[in-house]
Protein backbone atom coordinates (compact mmCIF):
# COMPACT_ATOMS: atom_id res chain seq x y z
CA UNK A 1 0.00 0.00 0.00
CA UNK A 2 1.38 3.43 -0.94
CA UNK A 3 1.93 5.90 1.88
CA UNK A 4 0.18 9.30 2.04
CA UNK A 5 2.45 12.37 1.44
CA UNK A 6 2.85 14.73 4.40
CA UNK A 7 1.17 18.20 4.30
CA UNK A 8 4.59 19.96 4.39
CA UNK A 9 5.74 18.00 1.33
CA UNK A 10 2.57 18.98 -0.62
CA UNK A 11 3.01 22.67 0.27
CA UNK A 12 6.67 22.64 -0.85
CA UNK A 13 5.75 20.99 -4.15
CA UNK A 14 3.02 23.57 -4.86
CA UNK A 15 5.47 26.45 -4.16
CA UNK A 16 8.05 24.94 -6.52
CA UNK A 17 5.42 24.62 -9.32
CA UNK A 18 4.44 28.29 -9.10
CA UNK A 19 8.13 29.32 -9.10
CA UNK A 20 8.77 27.39 -12.30
CA UNK A 21 5.72 28.88 -14.06
CA UNK A 22 6.65 32.43 -13.05
CA UNK A 23 10.26 32.02 -14.17
CA UNK A 24 9.10 30.92 -17.63
CA UNK A 25 8.26 34.52 -18.43
CA UNK A 26 11.14 36.99 -18.80
CA UNK A 27 10.96 40.41 -17.21
CA UNK A 28 10.98 41.91 -20.71
CA UNK A 29 7.87 39.92 -21.71
CA UNK A 30 6.07 41.05 -18.60
CA UNK A 31 6.95 44.70 -19.23
CA UNK A 32 5.72 44.49 -22.84
CA UNK A 33 2.35 42.95 -21.92
CA UNK A 34 -0.42 45.55 -22.69
CA UNK A 35 -2.47 46.82 -19.79
CA UNK A 36 -5.65 46.97 -21.92
CA UNK A 37 -7.05 44.86 -24.74
CA UNK A 38 -9.34 46.42 -27.37
CA UNK A 39 -11.85 44.34 -29.37
CA UNK A 40 -14.16 45.51 -32.17
CA UNK A 41 -17.85 45.88 -31.20
CA UNK A 42 -20.25 45.45 -34.09
CA UNK A 43 -24.04 46.15 -33.86
CA UNK A 44 -26.13 43.07 -34.64
CA UNK A 45 -29.89 42.75 -35.22
CA UNK A 46 -32.16 39.74 -34.92
CA UNK A 47 -33.43 40.64 -38.37
CA UNK A 48 -32.30 43.02 -41.11
CA UNK A 49 -33.12 46.58 -39.96
CA UNK A 50 -35.57 48.55 -42.07
CA UNK A 51 -34.36 51.42 -44.21
CA UNK A 52 -37.49 53.35 -43.20
CA UNK A 53 -36.49 55.45 -40.14
CA UNK A 54 -39.90 55.13 -38.45
CA UNK A 55 -40.08 51.36 -38.94
CA UNK A 56 -36.51 51.06 -37.68
CA UNK A 57 -37.44 52.95 -34.49
CA UNK A 58 -40.46 50.66 -34.01
CA UNK A 59 -38.17 47.62 -34.32
CA UNK A 60 -35.82 49.05 -31.69
CA UNK A 61 -38.73 49.85 -29.36
CA UNK A 62 -40.15 46.33 -29.70
CA UNK A 63 -36.75 44.76 -29.01
CA UNK A 64 -36.24 46.98 -25.96
CA UNK A 65 -39.69 46.08 -24.62
CA UNK A 66 -39.02 42.36 -25.03
CA UNK A 67 -35.66 42.70 -23.30
CA UNK A 68 -37.20 44.63 -20.39
CA UNK A 69 -39.89 41.95 -19.99
CA UNK A 70 -37.23 39.22 -19.97
CA UNK A 71 -35.15 41.02 -17.32
CA UNK A 72 -38.20 41.68 -15.15
CA UNK A 73 -40.14 38.43 -15.48
CA UNK A 74 -37.59 35.89 -16.72
CA UNK A 75 -38.22 33.56 -19.63
CA UNK A 76 -41.15 34.28 -21.89
CA UNK A 77 -44.27 32.34 -20.89
CA UNK A 78 -45.89 29.99 -23.40
CA UNK A 79 -48.94 31.45 -25.15
CA UNK A 80 -52.37 30.77 -23.57
CA UNK A 81 -54.25 27.63 -24.60
CA UNK A 82 -57.85 28.23 -25.65
CA UNK A 83 -60.49 25.53 -25.95
CA UNK A 84 -64.22 25.70 -26.84
CA UNK A 85 -66.64 25.79 -23.90
CA UNK A 86 -70.13 24.43 -24.60
CA UNK A 87 -73.31 24.92 -22.50
CA UNK A 88 -75.28 21.71 -21.93
CA UNK A 89 -78.94 20.94 -21.35
CA UNK A 90 -78.34 19.66 -17.81
CA UNK A 91 -76.93 23.05 -16.75
CA UNK A 92 -73.19 22.39 -17.01
CA UNK A 93 -70.52 23.48 -19.48
CA UNK A 94 -68.10 21.13 -21.23
CA UNK A 95 -64.73 21.26 -22.97
CA UNK A 96 -63.24 18.69 -25.37
CA UNK A 97 -60.14 16.88 -24.10
CA UNK A 98 -58.05 14.31 -25.96
CA UNK A 99 -56.26 11.56 -24.01
CA UNK A 100 -54.15 8.68 -25.28
CA UNK A 101 -52.07 7.72 -28.30
CA UNK A 102 -53.69 8.03 -30.76
CA UNK A 103 -55.83 10.76 -29.10
CA UNK A 104 -59.41 9.93 -28.08
CA UNK A 105 -61.58 13.04 -27.77
CA UNK A 106 -64.48 13.24 -25.27
CA UNK A 107 -66.51 15.99 -23.59
CA UNK A 108 -65.61 16.85 -19.99
CA UNK A 109 -67.77 18.84 -17.58
CA UNK A 110 -65.87 21.87 -16.21
CA UNK A 111 -66.21 21.69 -12.42
CA UNK A 112 -64.35 24.10 -10.11
CA UNK A 113 -66.03 22.39 -7.16
CA UNK A 114 -64.14 19.09 -7.60
CA UNK A 115 -60.56 18.07 -8.29
CA UNK A 116 -60.23 14.87 -10.33
CA UNK A 117 -60.26 14.47 -14.12
CA UNK A 118 -61.98 11.18 -14.95
CA UNK A 119 -63.79 9.40 -17.75
CA UNK A 120 -65.80 6.19 -18.06
CA UNK A 121 -63.30 3.79 -19.59
CA UNK A 122 -64.84 0.37 -20.03
CA UNK A 123 -67.57 -1.19 -22.12
CA UNK A 124 -68.75 -2.72 -18.84
CA UNK A 125 -69.31 0.68 -17.19
CA UNK A 126 -72.27 0.48 -14.80
CA UNK A 127 -74.42 3.30 -13.45
CA UNK A 128 -76.83 2.51 -10.61
CA UNK A 129 -79.98 4.58 -9.98
CA UNK A 130 -78.92 6.97 -12.76
CA UNK A 131 -81.20 9.04 -14.98
CA UNK A 132 -79.03 8.17 -17.99
CA UNK A 133 -78.43 4.76 -19.48
CA UNK A 134 -74.89 3.36 -19.12
CA UNK A 135 -74.98 2.23 -22.76
CA UNK A 136 -75.39 5.89 -23.86
CA UNK A 137 -72.27 7.05 -21.98
CA UNK A 138 -69.22 7.71 -24.23
CA UNK A 139 -66.07 6.13 -22.82
CA UNK A 140 -62.29 6.12 -23.18
CA UNK A 141 -60.80 2.88 -24.51
CA UNK A 142 -57.54 2.13 -22.68
CA UNK A 143 -56.74 -0.90 -24.80
CA UNK A 144 -56.36 1.32 -27.87
CA UNK A 145 -53.73 3.64 -26.34
CA UNK A 146 -49.99 2.96 -26.53
CA UNK A 147 -49.02 5.67 -24.00
CA UNK A 148 -51.08 4.45 -21.02
CA UNK A 149 -49.79 3.05 -17.74
CA UNK A 150 -51.64 2.29 -14.51
CA UNK A 151 -50.87 4.36 -11.41
CA UNK A 152 -49.59 1.95 -8.77
CA UNK A 153 -51.00 2.02 -5.26
CA UNK A 154 -47.35 2.21 -4.14
CA UNK A 155 -46.88 5.56 -5.89
CA UNK A 156 -46.46 8.34 -3.27
CA UNK A 157 -49.21 10.42 -4.90
CA UNK A 158 -51.78 7.65 -4.39
CA UNK A 159 -53.87 8.88 -1.45
CA UNK A 160 -55.82 5.65 -0.97
CA UNK A 161 -52.82 3.35 -0.58
CA UNK A 162 -52.78 -0.38 -1.17
CA UNK A 163 -56.01 -1.67 0.32
CA UNK A 164 -55.53 -5.38 -0.37
CA UNK A 165 -51.79 -5.87 0.14
CA UNK A 166 -49.69 -6.24 3.27
CA UNK A 167 -48.30 -2.99 4.62
CA UNK A 168 -44.68 -4.07 4.10
CA UNK A 169 -45.25 -5.55 0.64
CA UNK A 170 -42.82 -4.15 -1.95
CA UNK A 171 -44.40 -5.64 -5.06
CA UNK A 172 -48.12 -5.03 -4.60
CA UNK A 173 -49.74 -5.35 -8.07
CA UNK A 174 -52.79 -3.28 -7.07
CA UNK A 175 -53.63 -0.05 -8.93
CA UNK A 176 -54.48 3.22 -7.19
CA UNK A 177 -58.27 3.42 -6.75
CA UNK A 178 -60.69 6.25 -5.96
CA UNK A 179 -64.21 6.90 -4.75
CA UNK A 180 -65.60 10.39 -5.44
CA UNK A 181 -68.75 11.93 -3.97
CA UNK A 182 -70.73 14.53 -5.96
CA UNK A 183 -73.78 15.72 -4.01
CA UNK A 184 -76.14 12.75 -4.23
CA UNK A 185 -74.04 11.01 -6.90
CA UNK A 186 -70.70 9.21 -6.82
CA UNK A 187 -68.07 7.58 -9.05
CA UNK A 188 -65.50 4.82 -8.43
CA UNK A 189 -62.55 3.59 -10.47
CA UNK A 190 -58.75 3.64 -10.70
CA UNK A 191 -56.08 6.09 -11.87
CA UNK A 192 -54.09 6.03 -15.10
CA UNK A 193 -51.04 7.93 -16.30
CA UNK A 194 -51.79 9.09 -19.83
CA UNK A 195 -50.86 11.72 -22.44
CA UNK A 196 -53.16 14.75 -22.71
CA UNK A 197 -53.07 16.44 -26.12
CA UNK A 198 -53.72 20.06 -27.07
CA UNK A 199 -52.84 21.71 -30.39
CA UNK A 200 -49.04 22.21 -30.30
CA UNK A 201 -48.76 20.91 -26.72
CA UNK A 202 -48.77 17.47 -25.08
CA UNK A 203 -48.75 16.85 -21.32
CA UNK A 204 -47.13 13.54 -20.46
CA UNK A 205 -48.11 11.27 -17.55
CA UNK A 206 -51.29 13.17 -16.76
CA UNK A 207 -53.22 11.58 -13.88
CA UNK A 208 -56.69 10.72 -15.18
CA UNK A 209 -59.34 8.57 -13.57
CA UNK A 210 -60.77 5.47 -15.23
CA UNK A 211 -64.32 5.25 -13.84
CA UNK A 212 -65.95 1.84 -13.84
CA UNK A 213 -69.02 2.42 -11.62
CA UNK A 214 -71.34 5.41 -11.21
CA UNK A 215 -74.20 6.16 -8.81
CA UNK A 216 -77.19 8.48 -9.31
CA UNK A 217 -75.68 10.50 -12.16
CA UNK A 218 -77.77 12.68 -14.48
CA UNK A 219 -75.36 13.39 -17.35
CA UNK A 220 -73.26 11.39 -19.82
CA UNK A 221 -70.12 13.53 -19.93
CA UNK A 222 -66.79 12.84 -18.27
CA UNK A 223 -65.55 15.16 -15.51
CA UNK A 224 -62.74 17.74 -15.45
CA UNK A 225 -62.05 18.85 -11.89
CA UNK A 226 -60.62 22.39 -11.67
CA UNK A 227 -60.45 22.60 -7.86
CA UNK A 228 -57.50 23.28 -5.58
CA UNK A 229 -55.68 19.94 -5.69
CA UNK A 230 -52.66 18.35 -7.34
CA UNK A 231 -55.05 16.11 -9.33
CA UNK A 232 -56.99 18.98 -10.96
CA UNK A 233 -56.66 19.91 -14.63
CA UNK A 234 -55.11 23.41 -14.24
CA UNK A 235 -52.67 22.28 -11.53
CA UNK A 236 -51.40 19.35 -13.59
CA UNK A 237 -51.05 21.67 -16.59
CA UNK A 238 -48.98 24.04 -14.39
CA UNK A 239 -50.87 27.13 -15.56
CA UNK A 240 -50.72 30.37 -13.60
CA UNK A 241 -54.42 31.10 -14.15
CA UNK A 242 -57.49 30.00 -16.09
CA UNK A 243 -60.56 31.92 -17.22
CA UNK A 244 -63.91 31.46 -18.90
CA UNK A 245 -66.95 33.43 -20.06
CA UNK A 246 -70.27 31.54 -19.96
CA UNK A 247 -72.69 32.50 -22.69
CA UNK A 248 -76.00 30.72 -22.21
CA UNK A 249 -78.86 30.65 -19.70
CA UNK A 250 -80.74 28.04 -21.70
CA UNK A 251 -80.38 24.31 -21.10
CA UNK A 252 -80.33 23.36 -24.76
CA UNK A 253 -76.96 21.83 -25.76
CA UNK A 254 -76.28 24.87 -27.95
CA UNK A 255 -73.25 24.68 -30.20
CA UNK A 256 -72.62 28.43 -29.75
CA UNK A 257 -69.47 27.97 -27.72
CA UNK A 258 -67.46 30.48 -25.75
CA UNK A 259 -63.83 29.94 -24.68
CA UNK A 260 -61.96 28.55 -21.71
CA UNK A 261 -58.41 29.92 -21.43
CA UNK A 262 -55.42 28.22 -19.80
CA UNK A 263 -52.91 31.02 -19.19
CA UNK A 264 -49.21 30.59 -18.38
CA UNK A 265 -48.64 34.34 -17.99
CA UNK A 266 -48.53 36.32 -14.75
CA UNK A 267 -49.97 39.76 -14.00
CA UNK A 268 -53.27 41.60 -14.08
CA UNK A 269 -55.88 41.10 -16.78
CA UNK A 270 -57.24 44.38 -18.11
CA UNK A 271 -60.53 45.54 -16.62
CA UNK A 272 -60.87 42.88 -13.92
CA UNK A 273 -61.77 43.50 -10.29
CA UNK A 274 -59.85 41.20 -7.95
CA UNK A 275 -60.54 39.73 -4.54
CA UNK A 276 -58.27 37.22 -2.74
CA UNK A 277 -59.16 33.58 -2.24
CA UNK A 278 -59.52 32.70 1.41
CA UNK A 279 -57.40 30.09 3.13
CA UNK A 280 -59.35 26.85 3.02
CA UNK A 281 -60.62 25.11 6.15
CA UNK A 282 -58.75 21.82 6.72
CA UNK A 283 -61.90 19.79 6.04
CA UNK A 284 -62.55 21.52 2.67
CA UNK A 285 -59.17 21.97 0.97
CA UNK A 286 -60.43 21.84 -2.62
CA UNK A 287 -62.99 24.69 -2.87
CA UNK A 288 -62.46 28.28 -3.99
CA UNK A 289 -63.65 30.33 -0.99
CA UNK A 290 -64.25 34.06 -1.51
CA UNK A 291 -64.14 36.72 1.18
CA UNK A 292 -67.63 38.22 0.86
CA UNK A 293 -68.34 41.17 3.16
CA UNK A 294 -72.06 41.59 2.51
CA UNK A 295 -74.89 41.08 0.03
CA UNK A 296 -77.31 43.67 -1.29
CA UNK A 297 -80.63 43.33 -3.06
CA UNK A 298 -81.15 46.51 -4.99
CA UNK A 299 -80.23 49.32 -2.59
CA UNK A 300 -80.91 47.23 0.51
CA UNK A 301 -78.01 45.76 2.51
CA UNK A 302 -79.04 42.34 3.76
CA UNK A 303 -78.45 41.61 7.44
CA UNK A 304 -76.73 38.24 7.05
CA UNK A 305 -74.81 37.13 10.18
CA UNK A 306 -71.03 37.00 9.61
CA UNK A 307 -70.84 33.30 10.54
CA UNK A 308 -72.57 32.52 7.23
CA UNK A 309 -70.23 34.73 5.18
CA UNK A 310 -66.86 33.46 6.44
CA UNK A 311 -65.88 29.78 6.67
CA UNK A 312 -65.16 28.42 10.13
CA UNK A 313 -62.29 26.08 10.93
CA UNK A 314 -64.78 23.19 10.74
CA UNK A 315 -65.72 24.10 7.11
CA UNK A 316 -69.09 25.52 8.14
CA UNK A 317 -70.21 28.73 6.47
CA UNK A 318 -68.61 30.86 3.78
CA UNK A 319 -69.12 31.41 0.04
CA UNK A 320 -67.57 29.30 -2.72
CA UNK A 321 -67.72 29.69 -6.49
CA UNK A 322 -68.61 26.54 -8.41
CA UNK A 323 -68.88 26.23 -12.20
CA UNK A 324 -70.35 22.73 -11.92
CA UNK A 325 -73.35 23.84 -9.85
CA UNK A 326 -76.13 25.21 -12.05
CA UNK A 327 -78.42 27.41 -10.01
CA UNK A 328 -76.43 28.02 -6.85
CA UNK A 329 -77.25 27.41 -3.22
CA UNK A 330 -78.04 29.28 0.01
CA UNK A 331 -78.33 27.72 3.45
CA UNK A 332 -81.82 27.98 4.95
CA UNK A 333 -81.22 31.10 7.12
CA UNK A 334 -79.46 32.97 4.28
CA UNK A 335 -82.12 31.96 1.76
CA UNK A 336 -84.85 33.19 4.08
CA UNK A 337 -83.22 36.61 4.53
CA UNK A 338 -82.70 37.05 0.77
CA UNK A 339 -86.12 35.84 -0.36
CA UNK A 340 -88.00 37.79 2.31
CA UNK A 341 -86.46 41.00 0.99
CA UNK A 342 -87.04 39.88 -2.61
CA UNK A 343 -90.75 39.35 -1.87
CA UNK A 344 -90.99 42.88 -0.44
CA UNK A 345 -89.39 44.46 -3.48
CA UNK A 346 -91.41 42.29 -5.92
CA UNK A 347 -94.78 42.68 -4.18
CA UNK A 348 -96.37 44.39 -7.19
CA UNK A 349 -96.11 41.16 -9.19
CA UNK A 350 -98.38 38.12 -8.88
CA UNK A 351 -96.78 35.08 -7.24
CA UNK A 352 -97.11 31.72 -8.95
CA UNK A 353 -97.32 29.21 -6.10
CA UNK A 354 -98.24 26.42 -8.52
CA UNK A 355 -94.96 26.91 -10.39
CA UNK A 356 -93.02 26.92 -7.12
CA UNK A 357 -94.53 23.58 -6.14
CA UNK A 358 -93.93 22.10 -9.58
CA UNK A 359 -90.31 23.07 -10.18
CA UNK A 360 -89.07 23.34 -6.60
CA UNK A 361 -87.73 26.89 -6.92
CA UNK A 362 -89.09 30.14 -5.64
CA UNK A 363 -90.39 32.65 -5.26
CA UNK A 364 -91.84 32.59 -8.80
CA UNK A 365 -93.76 35.42 -10.49
CA UNK A 366 -95.97 35.81 -13.52
CA UNK A 367 -94.74 38.80 -15.54
CA UNK A 368 -97.24 38.46 -18.39
CA UNK A 369 -98.17 41.91 -19.70
CA UNK A 370 -95.98 43.66 -17.11
CA UNK A 371 -92.73 45.59 -17.33
CA UNK A 372 -90.10 43.46 -15.65
CA UNK A 373 -88.17 45.17 -12.87
CA UNK A 374 -86.06 42.84 -10.72
CA UNK A 375 -83.53 44.23 -8.22
CA UNK A 376 -79.85 43.53 -8.78
CA UNK A 377 -78.15 40.99 -6.54
CA UNK A 378 -74.83 42.51 -5.42
CA UNK A 379 -71.86 40.79 -3.79
CA UNK A 380 -69.32 43.00 -1.98
CA UNK A 381 -65.95 41.26 -1.65
CA UNK A 382 -62.78 42.03 0.27
CA UNK A 383 -60.49 44.50 -1.48
CA UNK A 384 -63.38 46.59 -2.80
CA UNK A 385 -64.41 44.25 -5.63
CA UNK A 386 -68.16 44.31 -6.31
CA UNK A 387 -70.03 41.81 -8.47
CA UNK A 388 -73.38 43.07 -9.73
CA UNK A 389 -75.73 40.40 -11.09
CA UNK A 390 -78.63 42.12 -12.91
CA UNK A 391 -82.10 40.86 -12.00
CA UNK A 392 -82.96 39.66 -15.49
CA UNK A 393 -79.72 37.67 -15.49
CA UNK A 394 -80.12 35.78 -12.23
CA UNK A 395 -83.87 35.11 -12.54
CA UNK A 396 -84.75 31.88 -14.33
CA UNK A 397 -87.37 32.53 -16.99
CA UNK A 398 -89.57 30.15 -18.88
CA UNK A 399 -89.03 29.85 -22.63
CA UNK A 400 -91.00 33.09 -22.92
CA UNK A 401 -88.89 35.78 -21.14
CA UNK A 402 -92.00 37.91 -20.58
CA UNK A 403 -93.93 35.18 -18.74
CA UNK A 404 -92.95 33.09 -15.72
CA UNK A 405 -89.75 33.81 -13.81
CA UNK A 406 -88.28 32.26 -10.63
CA UNK A 407 -85.45 32.92 -8.18
CA UNK A 408 -83.06 30.09 -9.17
CA UNK A 409 -81.32 29.20 -5.92
CA UNK A 410 -81.52 25.85 -4.16
CA UNK A 411 -81.71 25.49 -0.40
CA UNK A 412 -81.78 22.56 1.97
CA UNK A 413 -84.78 23.79 3.96
CA UNK A 414 -85.79 27.43 4.33
CA UNK A 415 -87.56 26.52 7.56
CA UNK A 416 -84.43 24.94 9.00
CA UNK A 417 -82.58 27.71 10.84
CA UNK A 418 -79.78 25.51 12.14
CA UNK A 419 -76.18 26.23 11.21
CA UNK A 420 -75.53 23.28 8.87
CA UNK A 421 -72.10 21.98 7.74
CA UNK A 422 -70.55 23.05 4.45
CA UNK A 423 -70.61 26.38 2.55
CA UNK A 424 -73.56 28.66 3.29
CA UNK A 425 -73.54 30.19 -0.21
CA UNK A 426 -72.57 28.60 -3.53
CA UNK A 427 -72.25 30.97 -6.46
CA UNK A 428 -73.33 28.69 -9.31
CA UNK A 429 -72.73 29.07 -13.02
CA UNK A 430 -76.18 30.55 -13.66
CA UNK A 431 -75.12 33.81 -11.99
CA UNK A 432 -71.76 33.73 -13.79
CA UNK A 433 -73.24 34.05 -17.29
CA UNK A 434 -71.94 37.09 -19.21
CA UNK A 435 -69.12 37.58 -16.74
CA UNK A 436 -65.46 37.12 -17.63
CA UNK A 437 -64.27 34.95 -14.71
CA UNK A 438 -60.60 34.40 -13.85
CA UNK A 439 -59.01 32.07 -11.27
CA UNK A 440 -55.51 33.45 -10.66
CA UNK A 441 -53.73 30.49 -9.06
CA UNK A 442 -50.31 32.14 -9.00
CA UNK A 443 -51.51 35.17 -7.02
CA UNK A 444 -54.26 33.34 -5.12
CA UNK A 445 -57.09 35.63 -6.22
CA UNK A 446 -60.37 35.74 -8.13
CA UNK A 447 -61.04 38.26 -10.91
CA UNK A 448 -64.17 39.21 -12.84
CA UNK A 449 -65.80 41.81 -15.07
CA UNK A 450 -69.15 42.08 -16.85
CA UNK A 451 -68.83 41.09 -20.47
CA UNK A 452 -71.06 39.88 -23.27
CA UNK A 453 -69.98 36.31 -23.84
Amino acid sequence: MASTPSPSFLLLSLFTLFSLLFSAFSSEEIENTPLTITLPLTPKFAREPSTDPMVFLQQLASASKSRAHLLKYGKTSPPPLKTPLYPMEYGGHTIPLSFGTPPQKLSYLVDTGSTVVWTPCTTHYQCFNCTVSAKDVPFFEPQHSTSLTNLSCKNPICNTGCLHCKANSKNCPQVCTYYLQYGTGAEAGYYLLEDLHFPKKTIRNFIVGCTTIGFRESYTDAMAGFGRSMFSLPVQMKVKKFAYCLNSHYFDNTRNSSRLIFDYRDGDTKGLSYTPFLKNPPDSPDYYYLNVKNLMLGNKILSIPSMYLAPGSNATGGLIIDSGFSYGYMAGPVYKIVTNELKKQMSKYRRSHAAEEEIGLGPCYNFTGRKIEIPDLIYHFAGGATMVVPGKRYFKFDTDPTGLGCFPVDTDDAKNLEFTPGPSIILGNYMQVNQYIEYDLKNNRFGFRQQKC
